[in-house]
């Protein structure tokens, strides 16, 4: 089940993200709480800050965060718990060295007996269950992003922020990756260039220059985004 909107808010108050004098993000104020939502723009339009934003990974120079009412700055680490990231490049997230020690890994703290339960589940559910004493190097790229995605969704997060997670992909672990993302039980922000991954999101958000261009119905804004294009 999806969370309930109330409980599922990201709002950004006038927020601007600096770095070394340069505007990466300028006067951003968004408030999200559709289930899905999709972040496109072209590259350097600042949807990867954007992205980072929504789990303390980049702070905001000037403005608020607030993601299911934790505050960015005041409540970093509660955030990070509360927000599973998935990267573009799953050799950023695979710490151990099988699938299974990978997954196990997410889930530290918990009663052993639970743990080996919610791995045996994880990997069937990504296909990898034959490959769980694999070491993780030898997994194929769609398999490394199946581990990375399962790695996130394990720890039952509220939110799941997924930057650009196709895009290293052919096409059929492309649409899987995809479907799996969509059909998470947690809120979702992707940031995609898929834009038939974008149309089948319940939001779009497109970024241009650090700002936002538009914001809306995903057909609506992915026609905004080829404006831009043309």
């Amino acid at each position: 089940m999806r969370p309930e909107t109330a409980l599922a808010s990201i709002v950004l108050d006038d927020v601007s993200v600096e770095r070394e004098g340069r505007a990466i993000l300028s006067g951003i104020s968004v408030e999200l709480t559709a289930a899905t939502t999709a972040v496109i723009g072209a590259n350097g339009s600042g949807k990867s800050t954007f992205a980072r934003l929504l789990n303390g990974l980049v702070l905001p120079s000037t403005g608020t965060v607030r993601v299911h009412g934790l505050d960015s700055r005041r409540d970093t680490v509660a955030l990070r718990r509360r927000v599973g990231f998935v990267f573009t490049d799953p050799q950023a997230q695979i710490l151990m060295p099988t699938p299974a020690e990978d997954l196990a890994l997410s889930l530290r703290g918990l009663p052993r007996a639970e743990v080996a339960s919610r791995v045996s589940a994880a990997l069937a559910e990504h296909g990898l269950s034959d490959h769980a004493q694999m070491a993780a190097s030898d997994l194929s790229g769609g398999q490394k992003q199946m581990l990375a995605l399962a790695s996130v969704l394990i720890t039952q997060p509220g939110l799941v922020v997924a930057d650009e997670p196709t895009t290293l992909l052919d096409l059929r672990n492309a649409r899987r990756v995809g479907d799996l993302l969509l059909a998470c039980a947690a809120q979702l922000v992707i940031v995609t260039h898929d834009l038939d991954l974008a149309a089948r999101c319940d939001r779009a958000v497109l970024f241009e220059d650090g700002r936002i261009h538009a914001s809306g119905a995903p057909v609506e804004v992915i026609g905004a985004y080829r404006g831009l294009c043309a």
